[in-house]
């Protein structure tokens, strides 16, 4: 780790019991707010200032009141769904969720070019239409989940070849 975790005994318990930490985690938060500090110095004098806030805190508010019931809901039904099916040598319910977090996210980031918000400004800017975000975000979706199916196919067959339920092939010593 680093230095401070190497204070004696009685101090660190001390410091971990009272903080719910090690130091090192509250020196990773202490940097994290001092780059937010300074990134929001440069909107101090900018007059979009209030747009921002209001965009920030209505984001932080949909967040918590929108998007985290759904995907808890859409997680807990997903995971109920899971359980009731024979329980495989490798737990299959990652495998669902992270390319549904990388399709959930790249959604969130390429939904204004998907449903062709600001075409004009788009156009002017790029030269290229927005027709493909929608085509090209479906492909994308469809390889996180074609590769999160081949690394469980993968992990399937070395789980049963570690345990020897695979037939050895003809001819190998």
């Amino acid at each position: 780790m680093g230095p401070f975790d190497q204070l004696p005994g009685r101090v660190m318990g001390t410091f971990i019991s009272r903080y719910g930490a090690r130091p090192a985690h509250l020196a990773l938060l202490l940097v994290s707010f001092a780059v937010a500090a300074y990134a929001a110095s440069f909107l101090l004098g900018d007059p979009a200032l209030l747009t921002v806030l209001v965009w920030f805190v209505g984001a932080a508010v949909v967040h918590d009141l929108v998007l985290f019931p759904l995907y808890a809901a859409a997680d807990g039904f997903l995971t109920a769904t899971v359980a009731r099916l024979p329980r495989p040598r490798v737990p299959v319910i990652n495998h669902i969720r992270i390319p549904a977090l990388g399709a959930g996210l790249t959604l969130l980031m390429f939904l204004p070019g998907i449903i062709r918000q600001g075409g004009v400004t788009h156009m002017a800017a790029t030269g290229l239409d927005q027709q493909p975000y929608l085509g090209r975000w479906l492909w994308l979706v469809v390889v996180l989940f074609a590769v999160s199916a081949v690394v469980y196919g993968v992990r399937l067959l070395l789980a049963r070849r570690s345990t020897g339920d695979l037939p050895a092939r003809a001819g190998a010593t």
